[in-house]
Formats: C-alpha cells, sequence, structure tokens
C-alpha cells in the first residue's frame, strides 16, 4: 500500500502517510493516485482544483469552509510546518463542534483528509510553509464562510507560543459557532 491511513479524533478526518523511497540523492514518494486513495480510504473522489499557498511564520488561515459546494481538501506541506486543524460542522454528527489538530511538515510528508462539512485551518510554526491542497469542488467565494478560530466553544488549543496569529479580513471578522451557517 502506497499510503498508511489513521483515523484522527474524528473518524472521517484521515491521517495519509505515504511510503517515502529515500536514499542519498534524496526521496520519492507518490503524493496522489486516484486508485490507490479509493482502495486506501474506500473513498470515491474527484479532485477538480489544486491550491498553493505560502505563509510566514505566525499566520492562521481559517477555519474555511463552503456552505454550499463545500468542499472536501486533501491538504500537506511541501516547505516548513503548520499545525492543521479539522472542526465538524455537521449538525447530525455527534462529533458536532469538536476539532483535532496535528502537525504536517516537509519532514513529515503527512497528509490529511479533510472532508465536506468540516471547516479548515491551520498556523505555521516555522519561519515559512509552503501549503498545498486539493479540492473535490471549486471556490465559491460568495458560498466562503469563516468560523471563528479563537472560539471558545470549539476550544481550539492552538500552539501559538504567545503572541496572537496574523489574520486576514475576513479570519478577523468570523463567526462564532452558535452563528455559523453549518451542514445538517
Amino acid at each position: 500500500m502506497p499510503y498508511t491511513v489513521t483515523p484522527t479524533a474524528l473518524p472521517e478526518v484521515l491521517i495519509l502517510e505515504p511510503k517515502v523511497f529515500g536514499d542519498a540523492r534524496g526521496f520519492f514518494f507518490e503524493s496522489f493516485n486516484a486508485r490507490d486513495f479509493a482502495q486506501c480510504t474506500g473513498l470515491e473522489v474527484q479532485f477538480v482544483q489544486d491550491n498553493h499557498s505560502r505563509s510566514a511564520k505566525g499566520v492562521l488561515r481559517g477555519l474555511h469552509y463552503q456552505i454550499q459546494h463545500p468542499q472536501g481538501k486533501l491538504v500537506r506541506v511541501t516547505q516548513g510546518e503548520v499545525f492543521d486543524v479539522a472542526v465538524d460542522l455537521r449538525r447530525s454528527s455527534p462529533n458536532f463542534g469538536l476539532w483535532d489538530g496535528l502537525l504536517l511538515s516537509a519532514d513529515n510528508k503527512r497528509q490529511l483528509w479533510v472532508p465536506p462539512g468540516f471547516a479548515h485551518g491551520f498556523v505555521v510554526l516555522s519561519d515559512s510553509a509552503d501549503f498545498l491542497y486539493k479540492t473535490t469542488d471549486y471556490w465559491y467565494p460568495e458560498f466562503e464562510r469563516s468560523l471563528l478560530w479563537s472560539d471558545a466553544a470549539v476550544g481550539i488549543d492552538w500552539p501559538l507560543q504567545g503572541a496572537l496569529p496574523r489574520l486576514a479580513d475576513k479570519d478577523q471578522q468570523a463567526t462564532p459557532l452558535h452563528l455559523a451557517e453549518t451542514f445538517s
């Protein structure tokens, strides 16, 4: 198998650890193969968009989701390190409002599958980080929403090392969970 797949505390959110082939020259691994992804996860997904962001240390992006055209995301870091978070926004889920997070880095080569119905975000822990993600639907800015990163009702334990994160305007204006548009 090209991946080891491990569910997180939110069982639908999956950690994928690729099989890495390395020697004195460097390394090689398949970052995505549709057939192997389906076989390892049991999920048939079609990605329609690839995104790449670079962010400086202390930048927090998220917690983003689309209320219509929800996106599944397969995310990874190719340079640097981030603390990556998913929050379950499906009201019918026993895990509604709960979160899980983990370190993604160029060194550990982990990927995270964040299914539709979850908010997603990350904070950069290294000097900078390159973050890549595949999405199962296109970006529709009119349907994008931002869940408040610091909402005490969600209680994410961000590793911020005492400093406040650097946020985009939309993330400073984000909605707390009790007012957020969510999924059924």
